[in-house]
């Protein structure tokens, strides 16, 4: 398996950041965009996932379409971007970027609401 450090990791995911269209960027507030080796036990229980499935990133919280009125007060939603499955996925560090821009692309896109089928169809 590839390695690479924390930070140049940390690093993959900002430029992954930067490297979105603007409009994806103006509403990002209030959402926490962090790194973790690999999902924890209780994102393991509650996503159901079996062994053979792998994680790469995952968005925690309420999308922009399913907001109400009432919608205030609440802690910030939360993108996780999972180093150690991405890298094991990866030969090369091109690969492990390409595959976290990919990943950042499909949370973000995850907090405004948009479904696998809709990502797919965009990502086109």
């Amino acid at each position: 398996m590839m390695e690479i450090s924390d930070k140049d990791f940390e690093e993959l995911v900002s430029k992954a950041l930067d490297a979105l269209p603007k409009i994806y960027l103006e509403n990002l507030n209030n959402v926490a965009i962090v790194t973790a080796d690999e999902p924890s036990a209780e994102q393991h229980q509650e996503l159901k996932l079996r062994c053979n499935e792998t994680l790469f990133g995952l968005y925690q919280g309420i999308p922009l379409t399913k907001r109400g009125n009432n919608y205030s007060g609440v802690l910030p939603d939360k993108i996780t971007i999972f180093k150690l499955p991405i890298l094991a996925a990866s030969h090369t560090l091109e690969e492990v970027a390409e595959q976290v821009r990919h990943t950042v692309w499909h949370e973000v896109a995850h907090f405004y609401g948009l479904d696998h089928d809709q990502i797919h169809k965009l990502e086109k």
